[in-house]
C-alpha cells in the first residue's frame, strides 16, 4: 500500500515539475516577445526619426539653393552695375587727362601759382584768348597718419590703435606689398602701402565708421572703403595659406593631440569647435533667413545675422572656418555645409575628435558632452572635461572679437563682401597669436551665442559607446573632472 502510495506521489511531483518548467518557457517566450516587439518599436521610432529629419534637411537645402541662386542674380546685377559705373568713370578720367596732356600745362606760364589742390586746364578758341580751367582736389589733413607712423612714435600708443605691434605691422606690411602696392598716375601719387594696410587694420580693430577713418587718415570715404576691401582680399589670398589652414603633417595633428590630452585626457582631440554670429544690417533680399531669433528676444531688438564657425588648436589659433551662412541656421546645418564636415565624410579624420558643444551632434568624429537631463557621476565628471576642451575654443572667438571691434556691431559693408573681411579678421588674428601678440585689458567682451540642441543629437552608435569608453576610463584613471560634486 506504502509503494503504491509514493509511486503515485512520485508521478504527481514529476507532472508538476514539467508544468512548472513549461510555465517557465510560456514566461520566457513571452519575455521575448516583449523584447522583440520593444526593439521593433524603437527601431520604427528610429527611421520615423531619421525620416522626418532627411525630409527636413531636404526642404532647408532647397530653400538655401533657392536662396543662392537669388543672391547671385542680385550680386551679378549690381556687379554689372558696378561695371557700368567703372566704365563711365573711366571715360571721364581719360576725358580729363586728354585735356591736360594737350593743354601745354608746362608751357603756360599761368600755372606757376597754382597752390598744389588745382590743375589747371587751358581752354582756348579761335576768337578769345586763352582760358584757365581748374580740376579741384580736396585738400585733406594726413597729419594723424604721418604722425604714427614715425619711428619714435610710441610702442604703446601704436600697439593700441592697431591691435598689434610695429614689428607684426611691418611684417604684414612685406608680406603685402606686391599685391596691394599701386603705381602713380598723372593726376595723383599712388597711396603707400603702409597707409593702405593700415586704414584696412584700424577699420578692422575700431569697427570706426568710414567718415572717421577718412578724417583721420586724410582720404575719400570711398577710397577707404576700397582700401578695406582690397587689402582684406590681398590678405585671404597671400596670407591665409600660409597661417590658416588646417595641419597638414601627421607629427603636426600628434603634437596637436598630445597637447589636448595633456590637459583633458581625452586622447585623439584634433581641434575645439565653436560658431558664433556676426550682427549684420537688415538684408534686401531673403531677410528672413538671416533673421535672429535669439538675439532678438534676448537684446529686444530685431537682429540679423550670419555665422562664423571655427576650429581651433591649444593655443587659440584656428584651423579651420566656415564663413557667411545665415544667422536662421543652426549649428549643425552650419557644420554640414562646411569643409570640414566634408573631409569627415571623406574618411580624412578617422580616429580623431574635433570637440563641439551641445549645439552640435554627435558622430564619428564630433565628440560632445552628454546633453540628456539625468546624468550619472561618470558623464557629470566627462562633460566636466570636455568642457575644458570646448573652452579654448570659447576664448579664441572672445579675443577675436575683443582684438577686432568691427565684429561687435553692424557693419558698413555689403553682404556679399563680409566673407571676405571676417577672414582676413581670422588669419590677423592667429598672426596676433603665433606672435604673442597682448591684448589690452580694457578692451573687454562678453561672448554670448546661445547654444541648441540638435533635432537628432545622437547620429553614430559606434561614437555612443566611444563616448561611454572615454568617460568610464577618465573616472577609472583619475582624469575625471569633480567640481560637479561641490
Amino acid at each position: 500500500m506504502g509503494v503504491v502510495r509514493n509511486r503515485e506521489f512520485g508521478g504527481d511531483t514529476k507532472a508538476i515539475a514539467q508544468l512548472v518548467s513549461a510555465l517557465v518557457m510560456l514566461k520566457e517566450e513571452e519575455d521575448e516577445r516583449e523584447k522583440q516587439a520593444g526593439r521593433m518599436l524603437l527601431l520604427d521610432d528610429q527611421s520615423a526619426l531619421d525620416a522626418n529629419y532627411a525630409k527636413k534637411t531636404s526642404s532647408i537645402l532647397d530653400y538655401y539653393q533657392l536662396l543662392s541662386s537669388q543672391e547671385q542674380q542680385m550680386n551679378d546685377e549690381e556687379a554689372d552695375a558696378e561695371r557700368q559705373r567703372r566704365n563711365k568713370r573711366s571715360r571721364s578720367v581719360a576725358a580729363s587727362a586728354a585735356a591736360v596732356s594737350t593743354a601745354g600745362l608746362g608751357d603756360d606760364p599761368s600755372n606757376a601759382n597754382n597752390d598744389g589742390r588745382n590743375v589747371g586746364v587751358t581752354s582756348t578758341t579761335s576768337t578769345a584768348a586763352p582760358t584757365t580751367r581748374r580740376l579741384w582736389v580736396k585738400d585733406r589733413s594726413r597729419a594723424w597718419w604721418e604722425n604714427v607712423d614715425r619711428p619714435d612714435f610710441p610702442e604703446s600708443d601704436f600697439r593700441r590703435a592697431f591691435r598689434m605691434s610695429r614689428s607684426t605691422f611691418d611684417m604684414i606690411c612685406g608680406e603685402l606689398s606686391s599685391a596691394v602696392e599701386k603705381e602713380d598716375t598723372m593726376l595723383r601719387a599712388a597711396i603707400p602701402v603702409r597707409q593702405r594696410v593700415a586704414v584696412c587694420i584700424w577699420r578692422l580693430a575700431t569697427g570706426e565708421p568710414l567718415r572717421l577713418v577718412s578724417k583721420r587718415f586724410g582720404l575719400g570715404i570711398s577710397t577707404c572703403h576700397k582700401l578695406v576691401l582690397e587689402v582684406c582680399a590681398a590678405i585671404k589670398s597671400v596670407l591665409m595659406p600660409r597661417f590658416l589652414q588646417w595641419p597638414a603633417s601627421d607629427e603636426h595633428l600628434q603634437a596637436i593631440m598630445d597637447r589636448f590630452q595633456a590637459g583633458s585626457g581625452i586622447p585623439g582631440v584634433v581641434g575645439s569647435m565653436y560658431t558664433t554670429h556676426i550682427p549684420i544690417i537688415a538684408p534686401k533680399m531673403n531677410v528672413a533667413a538671416y533673421f535672429n531669433k535669439r538675439h532678438t528676444e534676448r537684446n529686444h531688438k530685431t537682429s540679423y545675422s550670419i555665422t562664423l564657425q571655427g576650429v581651433v588648436d591649444p593655443s587659440g589659433v584656428f584651423t579651420d572656418v566656415c564663413i557667411g551662412w545665415p544667422g536662421s541656421m543652426p549649428d549643425e546645418q552650419v557644420l554640414e555645409k562646411s569643409a570640414l564636415y566634408q573631409r569627415g565624410l571623406e574618411g580624412m579624420l578617422k580616429g580623431m575628435w574635433v570637440v563641439g558643444g551641445p549645439s552640435y551632434p554627435l558622430m564619428d568624429w564630433v565628440l560632445v558632452p552628454y546633453a540628456q537631463q539625468h546624468l550619472t557621476w561618470t558623464q557629470h565628471a566627462f562633460n566636466e572635461k570636455i568642457g575644458e576642451v570646448q573652452r579654448n575654443a570659447r576664448e579664441a572667438f572672445a579675443r577675436l572679437k575683443r582684438r577686432w571691434s568691427c565684429l561687435q556691431k553692424r557693419t558698413e559693408v555689403k553682404l556679399q563682401d563680409l566673407p571676405v573681411l571676417l577672414g582676413a579678421c581670422c588669419v590677423l588674428h592667429n598672426i596676433c597669436e603665433q606672435r604673442n601678440e597682448a591684448i589690452e585689458p580694457d578692451l573687454d567682451f562678453q561672448l554670448v551665442d546661445d547654444e541648441m540642441l540638435p533635432e537628432n543629437c545622437i547620429r553614430s552608435h559606434t561614437a555612443m559607446q566611444a563616448r561611454d569608453s572615454i568617460a568610464h576610463n577618465l573616472l577609472h584613471h583619475a582624469h575625471a573632472g569633480t567640481a560637479f560634486l561641490s
